[in-house]
């Protein structure tokens, strides 16, 4: 056994004896100078860390973005330019489940990317929809809520969901992509991914324009019924991460087509839709999406933890020639997701091996708990900014963006006067077949099980104003999986 590293504390002592714990005799009680026992106990109780508020239960690997396209016209990012290939991390999840949820449970899937780009990390955190569930971060905290559990029971609420969605129509696009059957992908190679948002490009001749990002499936997609999927839940609550392990394990590397589609700047003032606003899409027939390189993962991490459970993604880091967009979401996550991982990693989570930068970085961030890197400023005597140290950090002014043309006066805006919100989700509930209509009405009233019925009557006028034919199916499902009738709306469902 010679040849093995010696065993070692934290501080590099060998460790003799890792079995037993040093005591008073062989029936005498533990000594307090053993001090290795007291380390081992003490990391043992600090395992853990908070999980994430949202998106805790999560699967990844790395792989490479590989850019075969031409859209140099409309950025200048080096990682988008003909022939790039940049290195990459994903991370796929479910949005309301804790760390022990089980991962085939119908939900939004997370689809977080990181590009470990030349000019720096850019970060792409979507989800398997095109669309979310509100399109005000105002309100992003209470929708949260009622995804988690009632401060009373300790359950999930189903009337609490019901509640918020009824009252929220701008909803009706994401909950009928969810309760589709693709809110219940097979595996996370089955499933498409969205930046969501509205970003931007901007180019070396300073013009920008507004992009949505695509990543298309190239496994084809597949998805489970409900009782497919509950049936598999009682032998794995894990499948997710065996699937996406083992087709990596074996080789079987899953692919996606990275698409673009691409808005002239000016078009945002002429659509009928904001092309800003979280709960549309663009139609693609006015934007056609454009194929610009494949997305593939071929290796998983080599301890989950820290390369999984550790990584964090951030819409604020982006490069030279990507940017952001008016969306009011995107903005908020601007903030909201960098503060997460401060607080739940530490004031240098991005200096952690999986969300550090591959090129150089400097700045003059000083300080702080668990700084072992001391300075990144390039010179010692450089730890403030102007200064006139050789060899510190400058600023790069070809860096800078062009201005975000904004305009209007502050004020809490109405988003709800004045919006159509059920066009586009007419428009997708057309698109489905009388087979997936069906699952759709029979996933919908599953999830509407002890929801009181003037909740359900004002959710079923707001499938009314999308099809007659919506309100009809969801009423004939709620009667045969619950007795529920109602032939009118309730004065209390107005």
């Amino acid at each position: 056994m010679s040849d093995r590293p010696t065993m070692t504390t934290t501080a590099g002592a060998p460790i003799s004896d890792n079995q037993n714990s040093l005591t008073a005799g062989p029936r005498g009680g533990i000594l307090m100078q053993d001090y290795q026992l007291l380390e081992k106990l003490a990391h043992q109780n600090r395992e853990r860390i908070p999980e994430r508020v949202v998106h805790a239960k999560g699967w990844g690997a790395y792989g490479t973005l590989k850019i075969t396209g031409d859209i140099s016209k409309y950025t200048r990012a080096k990682a988008l330019q003909p022939g790039a290939e940049t290195p990459m991390i994903a991370r796929f999840s479910t949005v309301a489940g804790e760390l022990g949820a089980a991962d085939h449970e119908r939900d939004v899937r997370g689809f977080a990317l990181k590009f470990y780009t030349e000019e720096g990390n850019w970060d792409l955190v979507g989800n398997n929809t095109p669309v979310f569930f509100v399109r005000d971060p105002y309100k992003f905290p209470d929708f949260i809520h009622t995804q988690k559990r009632h401060p009373k029971t300790n359950l999930r609420s189903p009337t609490a969901m019901w509640d918020f969605w009824s009252l929220s129509p701008e909803s009706l696009h994401q909950t009928t992509i969810l309760f589709s059957d693709r809110g219940l992908p097979i595996t996370p190679m089955h499933m498409n991914g969205y930046g969501s948002h509205t970003y931007s490009f901007w180019n070396d001749a300073g013009e920008r324009f507004w992009v949505k990002f695509h990543f298309k499936t190239q496994q084809g997609h597949e998805h489970y019924t409900n009782e497919v999927a509950e049936g598999i839940i009682g032998k794995t609550r894990e499948g997710y991460q065996e699937a996406l392990f083992g087709a990596i394990e074996d080789g079987r590397f899953p692919r996606w087509t990275v698409q673009v589609q691409i808005m002239p700047e000016a078009d945002a003032d002429k659509t009928s839709y904001n092309p800003f606003d979280l709960t549309k899409v663009w139609p693609h027939a006015d934007y056609p999406p454009i194929d610009i390189g494949v997305m593939e993962l071929n290796r998983n991490p080599e301890n989950y933890f820290a390369e999984i459970e550790q990584a964090a993604f951030s819409p604020s880091n982006i490069v030279p020639g990507i940017s952001h967009s008016p969306d009011k979401m995107l903005q908020a996550r601007v903030f909201s997701y960098a503060d997460a991982h401060r607080h739940r990693l530490g004031t240098h989570y991005e200096a952690l091996p999986v969300n550090a930068p591959r090129c150089p970085v400097h700045h003059y961030h000083k300080d702080g708990q668990m700084n072992f890197f001391g300075q990144k400023t390039g010179n010692v005597d450089a730890y403030y900014e102007p200064n006139s140290v050789s060899g510190s950090a400058a600023e790069l002014p070809s860096a800078k963006e062009p201005p975000l043309a904004i305009t209007g006066d502050a004020d809490r805006y109405n988003h709800r006067i004045g919006n159509d919100d059920y066009s586009q989700p007419r428009a997708l509930f057309n698109l489905f077949n009388d087979e997936q209509k069906g699952r759709l009405f029979s996933n919908i009233a599953a999830a509407m099980g002890g929801v009181p019925g003037a909740i359900i009557e004002r959710q079923m006028a707001h499938y009314r104003q999308v099809h007659p034919d919506y309100e009809a199916g969801v009423r004939a499902a709620l009667k045969a999986a619950h007795g529920y009738e109602a032939d009118t709306i309730s004065t209390a469902a107005e």
